[in-house]
């Protein structure tokens, strides 16, 4: 396996914003990041988690059975879609209160569980970048780490960002249009996963 490829290709998998990106800034940002922590090494375990599964065979019964897949991605779509609506519709009161729904570790690790994009995301992973040979499962063992570290520190950049919003947004009005934009956010890239 050559590893700097890999490595760029799960730095990359782990910056972009997505769903989990844009729930664990917006829990930075109402909670603060060491609040956010469980949540974000919950996502990052399961993502990783599933590289090594799919490189177990596992991950082969979504290409097998594309009924289960697509089961999982609407139960993705509309869970996430619900949680866009909750952030959207958040007033003011309680985005400073914080009675606002936190994104739990068990939340972050489920979202990983029934998005369909980081399974097919894993099988990436293992069919371009995992050695043949006598070692293979220790090898993705080793890769599905690799990638836990690398999601972490992606994830705690968002995490930092969420900390940093707000002392950019000030006031209640502008946290409000804040929350809505990451909202929409989470609803676009909920159903443009859908769509692709």
């Amino acid at each position: 396996m050559t590893v700097m490829p890999f490595l760029l290709f799960a730095f990359v998998a782990s910056i972009t914003p997505g769903p989990t990106n844009i729930l664990v800034l917006t829990n930075s940002q109402h909670y603060g990041v060491k609040a956010t922590l469980p949540a974000l090494v919950s996502g990052c375990v399961a993502a990783s988690a599933i590289v090594l599964i799919s490189g177990a065979g596992a991950g082969e019964v979504l290409r097998q059975y594309p009924l289960i897949r697509q089961v999982m991605s609407w139960a993705g779509v509309l869970w996430l879609s619900w949680m866009s609506w909750q952030l959207f519709n958040a007033p003011a009161a309680n985005l400073s209160n914080g009675s606002h729904h936190r994104f739990t570790a068990r939340a972050a690790a489920l979202l990983q569980v029934v998005n369909p994009k980081t399974w097919m995301m894993a099988l990436a992973v293992v069919s371009l970048f995992a050695p043949a040979g006598e070692h293979t499962l220790r090898d993705i063992a080793l890769m599905a780490l690799w990638f836990l570290m690398i999601s972490i520190m992606c994830l705690m950049c968002w995490a930092w960002l969420g900390k940093a919003v707000n002392r950019v947004f000030r006031t209640t009005v502008a946290m409000v249009r804040f929350q809505r934009v990451m909202a929409l956010c989470l609803l676009v890239s909920a159903w443009a996963g859908m769509l692709a």
